[in-house]
């Protein structure tokens, strides 16, 4: 993508709301919105929930944490840290998150380069399939952008 060239707003009522993995995933601003630069979403994530152990070739991902308590596992070490921290966790680093207190968990995610946002919305649909999740689906589409899970 090339850079973009205005301003870009999202509001509230016109911002994409996707759910998988157990997450809550509002974009707020596309690639397309930043010239394909990065991608920023709020990720609300229940008590208890994260997504699988992955790494990502494509995207450095950084996080701040709004509300909530989250442990952070950087390539086999688990770091709790409260709201109000701010997290990079670099492509090829071995990374999850989880939601380790008795509230939702509200964080602010940055993807760069962009593209997250698509990933999130194909893993939405197919989680929220008729008749459940196919996860071998989601390995495949994970796999197609880069993402790659791991044992945690």
């Amino acid at each position: 993508m090339t850079p973009a060239k205005s301003n870009a707003i999202t509001l509230p009522q016109d911002a994409k709301v996707f759910s998988a993995l157990g997450d809550e995933v509002t974009v707020l601003l596309s690639g397309q919105q930043t010239g394909g630069a990065f991608t920023m979403v709020q990720v609300v994530t229940p008590p208890g929930g994260g997504p699988p152990p992955h790494w990502h070739t494509r995207e450095d991902e950084w996080f701040y944490i709004m509300e909530g308590r989250v442990e952070f596992w950087q390539d086999g070490v688990w770091t709790e840290v409260p709201a109000g921290t701010a997290a990079y966790l670099p492509r090829g680093s071995r990374h999850t998150y989880r939601n380790c207190g008795d509230t939702p968990l509200r964080m602010i995610v940055h993807a760069a380069p962009s593209g997250f946002e698509v990933f999130f919305e194909r893993i939405a649909e197919v989680f929220n399939a008729p008749g459940g999740p196919d996860m071998r689906r989601i390995v495949e589409i994970s796999a197609e952008h880069g993402i790659h899970f791991v044992e945690g």
